[in-house]
C-alpha cells in the first residue's frame, strides 16, 4: 500500500504593501514552493501576509495554521526568514502543535530552528541598540544630527537602501559566525558546520559557499 500523500497549507509573506501588489518577492516564494512539492494537488490553497518581519500580529498565518490544524496538513514555508526575527513566535509557533517545514531547511530539527530564531533576534536587537548608541554620542558631542540637502525623498530612498545592504551582509555574517560557533561547540565537524550554513542559506563575504577551511577563518576571529 502507498503511503497517504503530503498535504500543505502554502504560508508566504512580503514586508511591504508595495511588494504584495507587484508580486516582487512573492513570486519567488511560490517558485520555492512549487519546487518543494511534487503535486500541486498537495496544496491547500495559499495564504498570503503583507506585513513587517518586526510584528507580529500576522492573521494570515494564524488563519492557515487554522487551516493546516483542521485536516491535519503542514505548514509550509518558502524561507525561515519569511516566519520572523522573534524568537519567542517561532517557539510559539512550534508548540502550536501543527508541522511546518521551511523549503530552505526542510530537514531542520527542533535545535536548529531555536538557534537560527535566538541569533536572528539577539542580532536586531545589537543593531538597533548600536544604532541608537551611536547617534546619542554624536549629539552629545554637538553634531546637528540630518542635512536638509540629505532629506530629498531620492537622497533618503538611497541612504536607506545602502543602510539595509550593510546590516542585511554584516548581520548575516554575524550571524554565521554566531551559529558556528555554537554547533563547534556542541561538537559538529568542519565540514558539518560548512553543510548546516550553507542549508541555512548563508554565504562568505565574497558570496561563495562555506567549506571547512573557511568555516575554519570563521571560528577564528
Amino acid at each position: 500500500m502507498l503511503p497517504a500523500p503530503t498535504y500543505y497549507v502554502p504560508y508566504y509573506r512580503v514586508s511591504t504593501a508595495r511588494q504584495g501588489q507587484s508580486g516582487l518577492g512573492l513570486e519567488a516564494q511560490r517558485t520555492a514552493v512549487a519546487a518543494f512539492v511534487a503535486d500541486s494537488a498537495q496544496l491547500l490553497g495559499e495564504f498570503v501576509e503583507v506585513e513587517s518581519g518586526k510584528k507580529n500580529q500576522r492573521p494570515q498565518l494564524l488563519a492557515a495554521i487554522d487551516a493546516a490544524r483542521a485536516v491535519g496538513a503542514t505548514l509550509l514555508i518558502a524561507k525561515l526568514d519569511r516566519l520572523s526575527r522573534n524568537a519567542g513566535f517561532i517557539f510559539a509557533l512550534r508548540d502550536s502543535g501543527v508541522a511546518f517545514i521551511c523549503c530552505d531547511m526542510p530537514d531542520a530539527n527542533t535545535l536548529t530552528v531555536g538557534l537560527f530564531a535566538v541569533i536572528a533576534q539577539h542580532e536586531r536587537e545589537m543593531i538597533s541598540k548600536r544604532t541608537i548608541d551611536a547617534l546619542t554620542a554624536k549629539k552629545a558631542r554637538g553634531a546637528v544630527l540630518g542635512t536638509p540637502a540629505n532629506m530629498t525623498p531620492a537622497a533618503i530612498a538611497k541612504s536607506l537602501n545602502i543602510r539595509q545592504e550593510n546590516a542585511r551582509t554584516n548581520q548575516q555574517n554575524q550571524q554565521a559566525a554566531r551559529l558556528a560557533g555554537l554547533l563547534h561547540a556542541q561538537g559538529y565537524k568542519l565540514q558539518q558546520i560548512a553543510q548546516e550554513l550553507n542549508d541555512g542559506g548563508y554565504r562568505t563575504r565574497r558570496g561563495q559557499l562555506f567549506f571547512p577551511m573557511s568555516v575554519h577563518r570563521l571560528l577564528k576571529r
